[in-house]
């Protein structure tokens, strides 16, 4: 059972979240996880003058993506940092190169979940993952978002992201806050939801 982990993050932030998405997946028996990033549009030489260049070092080993990859899982998990109230011109362009497998079917039926991130609390977290949403009904897919059983959705104490549609962190503007044990939490809980579901599909289908 194949599940990818899709993302695209340029300072970090929605690298570490993938990761704990990824670690929550793996706690399914059965899981196959693999890590997956979407190509960069920005020049080099403006990631340099950002900063960003030096922070995307730690992922820099991680595989790009291709559209026809996504065919062969069972659950696709696609994580993206939020642009005015909406996905990322990375992701989108990615998205935008399925007609292919829409016209197939080809992810249809497939498990599909979204988790992003935000520069300050109300930053646009839930129409990000909303407005995701709609491109993956599109294709079919089946979502899966954090039901309120996870506890830390309910969290009043610290500032935390996390929503039910999907697990969220908050960067600040300066993106000096890294994702916080809370919001890890919630991304694992995700990812093993995904996975669950994925598995009890496949299985079901098989009987």
């Amino acid at each position: 059972m194949k599940v990818q982990v899709i993302f695209y993050s340029m300072y970090g932030h929605i690298f570490r979240m993938a990761e704990a998405v990824a670690e929550g997946a793996r706690q399914v028996a059965g899981a196959e996880v693999s890590l997956w990033q979407v190509e960069e549009l920005v020049p080099e030489e403006a990631l340099v003058k950002s900063g960003a260049m030096a922070a995307r070092q730690a992922f820099a080993n991680v595989p790009v993506a291709s559209v026809e990859q996504m065919a062969e899982a069972d659950a696709l998990i696609f994580g993206t940092p939020t642009r005015f109230g909406m996905m990322c011109a990375q992701m989108r362009n990615f998205l935008d190169r399925t007609g292919g497998l829409w016209a197939k079917g080809a992810l249809i039926g497939k498990v599909g979940a979204v988790f992003t991130s935000t520069a300050t609390q109300h930053g646009g977290q839930e129409s990000t993952i909303l407005s995701f949403h709609t491109t993956l009904l599109h294709h079919g897919l089946i979502l899966v978002g954090v039901p309120y059983s996870e506890q830390g959705l309910s969290a009043v104490g610290d500032m935390s992201g996390g929503t039910p549609y999907g697990a969220s962190t908050i960067a600040a503007p300066d993106g000096s806050r890294t994702p916080s044990g809370n919001e890890l939490t919630l991304a694992r809980a995700q990812g093993k939801r995904v996975a669950e579901t994925a598995l009890a599909l496949k299985k079901g289908r098989a009987a």
